[in-house]
């Protein structure tokens, strides 16, 4: 399939595109990525460059005809779907499909790789900020991340530290990788923001496997000096 920049994605179409997807494959990533990422679609094997690099085409044609016939069987087909979502610039033209797209999200990968590529979020902080603190007080395991990726790829700056402090601490759904992307943005936040995330820390809510993994990952950090590596090791909580 050369042209993936068409002017209207019919059936035929994107049965073809699957079949373009299909015939990527790679054997030894599928094996070596299906051992990092459970989910519930079947992955193809196709490395995240080349995937970008299918969605940048997309997006040079008709975006919404495509995600119209999106079928989401295939984990690749889904995160390529992420991407192409992740290249609109149009608020109300996101707003239609994220989220269901979220919805669709069972994994960290995916997961990850559509919140980071969210450059529409820099075109109006405010709104972004305020539209997906709400993903935070979610039931659901990968819409609590999808804010907490979101922030960390795009908030990290003082103004919306004590904000997302604030937010962090009202989490109260107990899943892993809800734990996980906690921790993730508060160490970016500590090499960031020392003192203030550290003030924080102090003072912190957070479950104590999340607290506790947050200290491994600032220590883990090459950003962080050998005696604050020492100092946080103490605070670790029983």
């Amino acid at each position: 399939m050369n042209d993936l920049r068409k002017e209207k994605w019919n059936e035929k179409e994107y049965s073809l595109y699957i079949e373009y997807l299909k015939s990527l494959s790679d054997e030894s990533y599928k094996k070596f990525h299906s051992k990092l990422t459970t989910t519930q679609y079947e992955i193809l094997g196709i490395r995240v460059p080349i995937q970008r690099k299918i969605a940048k085409e997309i997006c040079k044609g008709d975006i919404v005809s495509f995600l119209e016939c999106s079928e989401n069987r295939y984990y690749e087909e889904v995160m390529i779907k992420g991407f192409v979502l992740a290249s609109i610039k149009e608020k109300e033209l996101l707003l239609t499909y994220l989220e269901n797209y979220v919805s669709l999200i069972d994994n960290w990968a995916i997961n990850d790789g559509f919140c980071n590529s969210l450059k529409i979020v820099s075109l109006d902080k405010e709104f972004w900020f305020s539209y997906f603190s709400k993903y935070l007080k979610s039931k659901k395991e990968f819409k609590v991340r999808v804010g907490l990726i979101v922030f960390l790829s795009f908030y990290v700056e003082e103004k919306y530290l004590e904000k997302i402090f604030s937010l962090v601490d009202e989490i109260t759904l107990d899943k892993y990788y809800v734990n996980l992307g906690i921790a993730w943005l508060l160490c970016e936040c500590f090499t960031k923001y020392r003192a203030i995330t550290l003030n924080y820390l102090l003072k912190s809510k957070v479950n104590t496997f999340t607290f506790n993994k947050t200290i491994s990952k600032i220590r883990d950090s090459y950003r962080v000096s050998k005696e604050d590596k020492e100092y946080l090791n103490s605070l670790k909580r029983k």
